[in-house]
């Protein structure tokens, strides 16, 4: 029996980037759009056109550049909003706009300051206009799973009768339970008439853990889309993460009626691009895409994988994108033979500049270490073209010094500008030295928000990938760098992200809530 089709709606770009720190280049969300595109996802949500021009800029570079996936705008049902993602979409191949209304009492009472049938009348016009745009509108009833159901029944008969051909209802703030959110779902399909006309949604934050299970029961009552983000990166606690549902659906096909046109294969190598993009590290045990999720160290569980491996696994870690096999390729390897692995893995670079940027970077690297894997040429390609700021800021030498019971000290050359400045400064350890090594020639005016670091790969010669995040005057930062020395990674780092700030980077966009 033909099962139905769910449809897998990512919103990684825009919900995501809602994340405190998250926020993304044009360029970013290009390289991002096209890992989704390789992954096969039917939507991609690429920003909120309205909120700054940046975001209206990226939504339309990502319109222009997708040509195998829709591509939808967020937009409030207000008129100047469907307008700006209008025009942000224009020239996509499958545009989408995406409206949204608060339908909650208490939103509508404390947020919206609006009678239930004020934003009845709203939502109609909005969805109204939008499809003079485009055939594919969705309409969102923000706070859903807080709404009243009479109310919900109302308004989504109107939406749909004015042309939405997808309703979605956010469980916004987490509130949901998988029981009673599923059912609650189901219920209203069963009880809107013309619910055939359109495909239900369902968006499911993780306040309390709960997300994908929300997610998965709202599915099995019916909803054929689900909103979703790679590694479930999003605001507060985040969203449901796309590789959960997508291989929950896939490895328990005896029990989901439905099916997603995924390519499995590819979700590591986003997990991996969106993490060094946003500065966001995927923990050890996530599942999926987390670095022990098909990793065994106790005996019984070895023994069993070694017999029999689905004594003790669901799932092949092929399929999701991992790779056991180690790179042959050293310090004699010719450019052909890197961009070749380059290209297996998915990496494609727009000019032969940034090729020529990751095969030296790929000569450094071979001197440095005797084994380079699949992971070191994913760092290397998350550090060339990083980001749309110019390079106003670039190292030149660096010398650390730690003793016991001395205070550390940094030494620095920098250029800034083409100019080469030369600082030294103490600091609480070496990293925080050359920090405060690097301010006092930049006086960036900027706070640490976060620094970490995390292996690449296992073994003493590992590149260290660290990543900072920097704020200032509300402007949220991310610059990584990566390098077999902890201490240069962090300086290259430090100086990316300093290199981001002097760049065109908008506020961070904390507007919607859906």
């Amino acid at each position: 029996m033909s099962k139905d089709r769910l449809i897998i709606f990512d919103t990684t770009m825009r919900d995501g980037e809602q994340s405190p720190g998250a926020s993304m280049t044009r360029d970013e969300k290009i390289r991002i759009a096209r890992a989704l595109e390789r992954l096969n996802v039917d939507v991609i949500e690429a920003g909120f056109a309205i909120a700054s021009p940046g975001d209206f800029e990226a939504v339309k570079a990502v319109a222009e550049t997708v040509r195998n996936c829709s591509v939808a705008s967020l937009a409030r049902a207000a008129a100047r909003d469907i307008e700006e993602a209008a025009a942000a979409l224009k020239n996509a191949v499958r545009p989408r706009i995406h409206t949204f209304i608060a339908t909650s009492p208490i939103h509508m009472q404390y947020k919206l300051q609006m009678t239930p049938a004020q934003v009845l009348d709203q939502a109609v016009r909005s969805v109204r206009q939008a499809r003079n745009h485009t055939d594919d509108v969705e309409f969102s009833c923000e706070d859903a799973s807080r709404s009243e159901f009479d109310f919900l029944c109302r308004i989504i008969e109107a939406v749909i009768a004015a042309g939405a051909t997808t309703i979605n209802l956010p469980d916004t703030v987490g509130y949901g339970e998988p029981g009673q959110y599923g059912e609650f779902v189901g219920r209203l399909i069963r009880a809107i008439p013309n619910a055939g006309k359109a495909v239900f949604s369902v968006h499911c934050h993780n306040d309390l853990g709960l997300a994908v299970a929300n997610s998965l029961s709202a599915v099995m009552h019916g909803a054929r889309q689900v909103e979703c983000t790679i590694n479930g990166l999003g605001e507060r606690a985040g969203n449901a993460s796309l590789e959960e549902i997508v291989m929950a659906v896939r490895t328990r096909a005896d029990v989901f009626p439905v099916e997603t046109r995924i390519v499995t294969e590819e979700i590591v190598p986003a997990s991996r691009l969106v993490s060094s993009i946003t500065g966001f590290p995927v923990q050890p045990n996530k599942a999926i895409v987390g670095a022990n999720a098909f990793a065994h160290e106790a005996g019984i569980h070895q023994d069993g994988v070694l017999k029999h491996r689905e004594t003790y696994e669901i799932m092949r870690a092929q399929d999701v994108g991992w790779s056991t096999n180690r790179l042959v390729l050293g310090k004699h390897s010719g450019r052909a033979a890197v961009r070749a692995r380059f290209e297996e893995l998915g990496i494609t670079f727009e000019t032969r500049e940034e090729l020529e940027s990751a095969f030296r970077r790929f000569k450094e690297l071979a001197d440095k270490k005797h084994e380079i894997f699949d992971e070191d040429l994913q760092a290397i390609a998350s550090n060339v073209s990083v980001g749309d700021a110019a390079e106003r800021y670039q190292l030149v030498a660096l010398e650390a010094v730690s003793h016991t019971g001395e205070k550390p000290r940094a030494q620095v050359t920098l250029t800034i500008d083409g100019v080469e400045r030369r600082s030294a400064a103490e600091g609480d350890g070496p990293v925080d030295a050359v920090f405060r090594a690097i301010e006092n020639e930049v006086h960036s005016g900027t706070t640490l928000q976060l620094f970490s670091i995390n292996a690449i790969t296992t073994g003493t010669d590992s590149q260290a990938e660290v990543m900072v995040r920097l704020e200032r005057d509300s402007r949220i930062v991310n610059g990584a760098g990566a390098d077999t020395d902890i201490i240069v990674a962090s300086a290259k780092a430090y100086l990316h992200a300093l290199n981001v700030m002097a760049g065109a980077v908008r506020a961070h966009p904390q507007i919607s809530g859906i």
